[in-house]
């Protein structure tokens, strides 16, 4: 089924408070099987909150509303939907004696604000009458609308709990069965992504997304049909090929991350990582101690930028320093190698470079960066000429020390 989700509140217009309700409700209707046409955020205006939902009606099988249904003077949602709609409010008279009940034990006067939840828009059927904002559900023209609480716990809720169920029994047969996955790519741009992809002449049913999720690319396959096996096996053989074209730079699945493979790759070779940082800072160490019981694979690292430091705690000649620099091959080399011996690991990795903005000369601009690894029978070196601000930079070249000793373990694997 094909739905609409509309969220309302001045205080997510006005940006005071994030609309976290429309992406939770988006991500699970999606999960059961349904499309969503269109997500609006709409001010506490009832002439604009009419026109969404009338709009809405005229579009899709189904709406969810958030928002707007409390008892102060700014929650008109009700008001609004009576007045667009032309179904006069009607008290629910299981939720006013549930107020009234709820009053009298806490010995407070009729007549009270909460009063306002027991009224509702003409032909509303209430989903819990025992709650303080229960929602409700209203069919007009053939169309379910579920009317929600904006805050956040009470509408996931009755999001998984009532909604879901109800839509699921409203439309048997018409829910898609769908296949997804993601592949996180490093490396290659996206533009080049696209051009590999293409030449794959996937069936339409295949659809294709790109995701930019600095410094990656995201690649998302999805089918959804109600064809059961005959797409399922679009899908496998769409992923087949992608995996193909797009060989070693892809490096994980949907919520994998890297610095999780890498340590995973680590743990089963049973090796043991020390590491060497000039311009990242330590954020290499930090993205792999991020990883729960990552004390078993990895030593320690230096955070060493001045080239005093280098030399005395990574064991970098100071000649070397003075005749190459301390962002070349040749002092990525040398702290690879010490971080491994001072570490007492199998591995070493290293990474020099200038972050910028300023540091750069015409031979080394900046952006350009150097990575090394060391084991007791090998010596890599990659130079990488990276583009952006200092962040970007630091953190383009994190992610690159990560995939190159990825692909270090992947190819090494009796090291």
């Amino acid at each position: 089924m094909i739905g609409e989700i509309i969220a309302i509140g001045d205080e997510l217009t006005s940006g005071r408070i994030m609309n976290t309700t429309s992406g939770y409700a988006a991500r699970k209707l999606f999960d059961a099987g349904h499309t969503i046409h269109a997500m609006s955020t709409i001010g506490d205006s009832p002439e604009l909150i009419g026109e969404a939902l009338i709009q809405a009606i005229g579009r899709v099988d189904f709406i969810v509303v958030t928002g707007g249904l409390g008892s102060t003077d700014d929650d008109i949602t009700n008001e609004a939907v009576s007045q667009a709609l032309n179904r006069p409010t009607m008290p629910d008279l299981a939720i006013l004696a549930w107020i009234r009940e709820h009053l009298s034990s806490h010995h407070v006067t009729p007549n009270n604000p909460l009063e306002k939840l027991a009224w509702l828009p003409g032909g509303a059927e209430s989903f819990d009458p025992q709650s303080r904002v229960a929602g409700y559900q209203l069919i007009h023209d053939d169309t379910p609308i579920f009317f929600l609480p904006g805050v956040p716990e009470e509408m996931k809720n009755l999001m998984t709990r009532i909604v879901l169920p109800k839509l699921m029994a409203w439309q048997e047969g018409s829910v898609l069965q769908t296949s997804h996955r993601i592949y996180k790519v490093f490396g290659l741009a996206e533009s080049e992504i696209n051009r590999r992809i293409k030449e794959l002449d996937l069936p339409s049913d295949i659809k294709i997304g790109y995701y930019p999720v600095y410094p990656d690319v995201h690649v998302s396959v999805m089918i959804r049909t109600t064809r059961g096996k005959v797409s399922k096996e679009q899908f496998d053989g769409a992923c087949r090929g992608l995996e193909k074209i797009l060989g070693d730079a892809v490096y994980g699945l949907d919520g994998e991350e890297l610095e999780s493979i890498v340590g995973a790759m680590l743990l089963q070779a049973g090796l043991h990582l020390g590491v060497a940082e000039s311009c990242t800072g330590g954020l290499l160490a930090h993205r792999i101690t991020r990883v729960p019981g990552s004390s078993r694979y990895f030593l320690g690292g230096a955070v060493a930028y001045a080239n005093e430091l280098k030399v005395d705690l990574l064991g970098v000649e100071s000649e070397s320093l003075d005749r190459y620099g301390a962002v070349s091959r040749e002092t990525a080399e040398a702290m690879a190698v010490g971080a491994r011996q001072q570490f007492d690991a199998e591995l070493g990795l290293s990474i020099t470079g200038i972050a910028g903005p300023d540091g750069g000369t015409d031979e080394k601009p900046v952006g350009t960066v150097f990575i090394g690894i060391s084991s007791e029978e090998s010596l890599e070196v990659n130079k990488l000429s990276l583009s952006g601000d200092r962040i970007r930079v630091q953190t383009t070249a994190a992610q690159a020390g990560l995939n190159m000793l990825r692909l270090f373990l992947r190819n090494n694997r009796s090291t």
